[in-house]
């Protein structure tokens, strides 16, 4: 099996359960990555949940999961007639497609995006260490396993995956860049002391929102835990979603991006705040570690982390965050897919 040979087009499947109207990393990463084949003369479709009759998922029901996929998944793939299939993520679809797959003898890729095992451990007490065995059998049949960052390849090669290859992330540098207003949180104390992403339990966001900081903590975003923090830390400002231009503005209007979560894969939101030029507080931890670098602070004391991020020009972030581009990460993708049929 050999990659797609360069210049010639492919035409390429990616089946994932996570897709829009969600909001989070995998959605952006799929879409920025379609983007970039499509301009580069690929064909890429999407099937996500929103071809499919749909119901929530438990304890996330913004997100909705395909019900019975498997019973139209066929007919979509045939009359689509991939040259490479990539499936990325372990859910009713991805599940659905690995069936498919293995039954028609189609070859296929996969991408580990989530630390799923501690969040259903979170939430359901079944051990991580069971949740991990499934996931190692689920990307086992897959010719490949994508993964973003260093720290996340090692350790699902000592939990024993198989060939891992290397798939980093990218940031818009046209829409996330330190010119403009940075007037977003005007009438607010500063420093502004910004989060952004999903208010969900496994974010960490509470070790954000206990520390003792001058200035105003603000939260973009929204999630199951946002009415319960609201109510608990009264003195944050919770903004609710921002997106495009809004979110950059967000974004650079802020002093110091913090990021608490301590089971992210990757954390695509501290490389779009660096490329406003502004920096990262974190735990140093698997992504923060891989992603941050010279452009923010990492402690474990996180209050610690924060202050020294306030001490760090807004030019180093933007440095690291002009190491990433999506034409890069989409090159990766591409030369690690497998065709479908040899």
């Amino acid at each position: 099996m050999t990659a797609p040979a360069e210049g010639a087009p492919i035409r390429l499947l990616l089946i994932s359960d996570a897709w829009r109207p969600q909001v989070n990393g995998v959605v952006r990463t799929l879409e920025a990555v379609a983007e970039v084949l499509r301009k580069e003369g690929d064909t890429v479709e999407v099937i996500g949940p929103d071809r499919f009759r749909s119901v929530p998922m438990p304890f996330y029901p913004e997100i909705r999961l395909a019900l019975l996929p498997g019973r139209f998944l066929p007919r979509m793939v045939e009359e689509l007639d991939p040259t490479h299939l990539h499936i990325a993520t372990e859910g009713p679809l991805g599940l659905a497609a690995r069936r498919l797959c293995l039954r028609r003898g189609w070859h296929f890729t996969t991408s580990f995006h989530t630390r799923f095992a501690e969040y259903v451990e979170a939430r359901t007490r079944i051990p991580a260490s069971l949740t991990w065995a499934w996931l190692r059998r689920f990307h086992a049949s897959a010719s490949a396993t994508f993964a973003a960052t260093a720290t996340l390849r090692e350790e699902l090669a000592a939990r024993g995956f198989g060939r891992i290859l290397n798939w980093t992330r990218g940031v818009n540098l046209a829409l996330f860049r330190p010119e403009g207003a940075r007037d977003a949180w005007d009438g607010l104390e500063r420093p502004i002391w910004l989060h952004a992403g999903r208010v969900a339990v496994e974010k960490n966001i509470e070790a954000f929102l206990r520390l003792d900081l001058p200035g105003t903590k603000v939260i973009v975003g929204d999630g199951p835990r946002r009415p319960a923090l609201q109510a608990a830390f009264p003195d944050a400002h919770f903004a609710g979603w921002r997106h495009g231009a809004a979110l950059a503005d967000a974004y650079r209007s802020a002093d110091v991006l913090v990021f608490p979560s301590r089971t992210d894969t990757f954390g695509l939101v501290m490389l779009e705040a660096m490329a406003c030029g502004t920096p990262v507080a974190a735990f140093p931890v698997m992504g923060p570690r891989d992603v941050v670098a010279e452009g923010g602070a990492l402690d474990e004391n996180l209050s610690r982390a924060c202050r020294l991020a306030l001490e760090v020009p807004r030019e180093a972030a933007l440095a690291v965050a002009r190491r990433h581009s999506w034409e890069a990460a989409a090159r990766m993708l591409r030369d690690g897919l497998v065709p479908m049929r040899v």
